[in-house]
Formats: structure tokens, C-alpha cells, sequence
């Protein structure tokens, strides 16, 4: 099976190169030429050869502007596809807007895949990610010996969009443990709490969560696991979901909060470094606190 990938950044390259390491055949195109040449990965001289040339499309981009444009632009994609084509967004996107282009590429007898994916940039290396997927089940079978090249769980969502569904839901709850957690470990400091000890109390109780279990052990030492999602993309991804639940009328009380907390920190100086310095910008405002004793480090 042939595959390309259009997005060999931080997250695509890494994903792309577990194919590499596999042995399987994939080649990749980004729009940003030194991106291109670091991700390690055979070069398609445009995405239109790229889409020519394999019977698998990944995507990995940012937001579903991006998405549309490689995807129904001049050129793009759809102008490129055929019966049999397998194209797997990897991406964060709009569910409508997933939706939509699983119908454009329907009518090319081309299949498309919503594939939310959790685990982050450890997660890719590891090729231990989470994939939640959207769209025609036979498809996904398919290409599920591709996926798994970086992918330890793939569960078949449903319909078309159901995938970025649970995409969105599941960065949502990623980002309010983030935020949330930050408050408490600056209270914890603030308040002259061992933190080591905090962090063992609440992976043992109620308060347990992403974070606490797998970011906080290693902030509180000064470690962030820079090379994760930044600032400015957890701010993406909650707005999104703000969105969403506007546009299906469920209401959210703790969404403003959530994004108030990420904006904020990223108008500090936070937005193009890793989301978990969020605490930082919580910590700057607790008065200059952080979690570690900086003369360590």
C-alpha cells in the first residue's frame, strides 16, 4: 500500500517516520520547504503528485481552513482523486467541515477518513497513539495496517465527522485537566506544599487526571516535555469546541474559563511553547511562582 503525507511537521513527520521504519513505502509534501527537508522522509515534488502517485492521503494540518483549501483547492486533492483512494485526515478539524469534504471526495468514489488522534508527540514517536475514526467502515479496514504503523488503538466511531466529534470532546477534557491542575499545584506552592507528596495524594484519589498522572511528575522538576501542543494550538482546539457545542445546543459552563486560562497565558509570552507552561502563566500572575526551584535547573 502506497501512502503520502501533506503536513511533515511536528506531528505528521513523526508519524511518517514510523512508517519509514516499518518499511513501508510513503512519501510526504509540506508547504514549508525546510519543514520538508528535516522531516526525513522521501519528498513528492507537490501534493498533486503526491496524491497521484499513492492510494493512501494523510493529512496532518492545523485547522480546517488549511484542510479545505489543500483538500478542495486549485490543484488539490479532490482535483487529483479516484475510486479507490483512501484520504485519512489526521488532523483537529471542524466535524461539519469533515463532513462536508467526506461528501466531496464521495462523489470522486474516493473515501475519507476523520481521525482524531490523542497521545501527542511522545505518543507518535512511540507510535503508541489513539486513534478515533469517523467514516466507512470497510475503508478503515483498509488502511488499518498503514495506521497502526503509528497508532496502538483505532476505534471505529461511526458515521462520517464522528471521529473529529470525539476529537474535539476529548481535547476539551485534555485542556480543563491542564488548566485546572496548573491552579492547584500553584496553590499547592504557594501554600508550601511537598509537591511530589500533592501529586501522590491525587493520583490516589478523586482529583487523579491526565496531567496529574503524566505532565505534573515532570514539571514540578522543571521538565515541561517541550515539543507538545503549544499554547496557541490548545487555544484552537478549545475554541473549537466552543463552536461545536454552540452549534449543537449543549451549553458549557467551564469552556470560557478554560479558554480565558490559555489565551491569557498565551498573551504573556506562552503562546508558541508547550500548553503545560499555562502553569506558568497562572504563576506569574500567583506573583512570580513556579513549581521548581529555578537555581536547580
Amino acid at each position: 500500500m502506497r501512502a503520502g503525507i501533506i503536513g511533515a511537521g511536528n506531528m505528521g513527520g513523526r508519524m511518517g517516520r514510523r512508517v519509514v521504519a516499518a518499511g513501508d513505502p510513503i512519501v510526504a509534501f509540506d508547504a514549508n520547504p525546510e519543514t520538508l527537508a528535516e522531516c526525513g522522509i522521501e519528498a513528492a515534488p507537490s501534493a498533486a503528485e503526491l496524491v497521484e502517485s499513492v492510494d493512501v492521503v494523510l493529512l496532518s494540518l492545523p485547522d480546517s481552513a488549511v484542510i479545505e483549501r489543500v483538500v478542495l483547492g486549485e490543484g488539490g486533492v479532490l482535483a487529483h482523486a479516484r475510486v479507490g483512494l483512501v484520504v485519512v485526515d489526521l488532523s483537529t478539524a471542524d466535524p461539519r467541515s469533515s463532513v462536508r469534504l467526506h461528501a466531496a471526495l464521495a462523489e470522486k468514489g474516493a473515501e475519507f477518513l476523520d481521525a482524531g488522534i490523542s497521545g501527542g508527540a511522545a505518543a507518535a514517536e512511540k507510535g503508541s497513539l489513539t486513534l478515533m475514526v469517523g467514516g466507512d467502515g470497510d475503508a478503515l479496514q483498509r488502511v488499518t495496517p498503514l495506521l497502526e504503523r503509528f497508532a496502538a488503538k483505532i476505534v471505529h466511531m461511526g458515521a462520517p465527522g464522528s471521529g473529529h466529534i470525539t476529537k474535539v470532546l476529548n481535547n476539551f477534557l485534555n485542556g480543563v485537566a491542564l488548566a485546572a491542575t496548573s491552579e492547584v499545584m500553584v496553590a499547592g506552592r504557594r501554600a508550601g506544599l511537598d509537591l511530589e507528596r500533592l501529586l501522590e495524594v491525587l493520583n490516589a484519589s478523586s482529583g487523579v487526571n491526565f496531567a496529574t498522572l503524566n505532565r505534573f511528575p515532570k514539571i514540578i522538576h522543571g521538565d515541561y516535555l517541550e515539543g507538545g501542543l503549544t499554547g496557541e494550538l490548545m487555544a484552537k482546539d478549545i475554541r473549537l469546541y466552543l463552536n461545536y457545542m454552540a452549534g449543537i445546543g449543549v451549553p458549557t459552563f467551564s469552556g470560557p474559563g478554560c479558554l480565558a486560562a490559555f489565551e491569557l497565558s498565551n498573551s504573556m509570552g506562552y503562546r508558541d511553547v508547550i500548553s503545560n507552561r499555562v502553569v506558568d502563566g497562572i504563576g506569574d500572575l500567583a506573583g512570580g511562582i513556579r513549581l521548581y526551584d529555578e537555581q536547580e535547573q
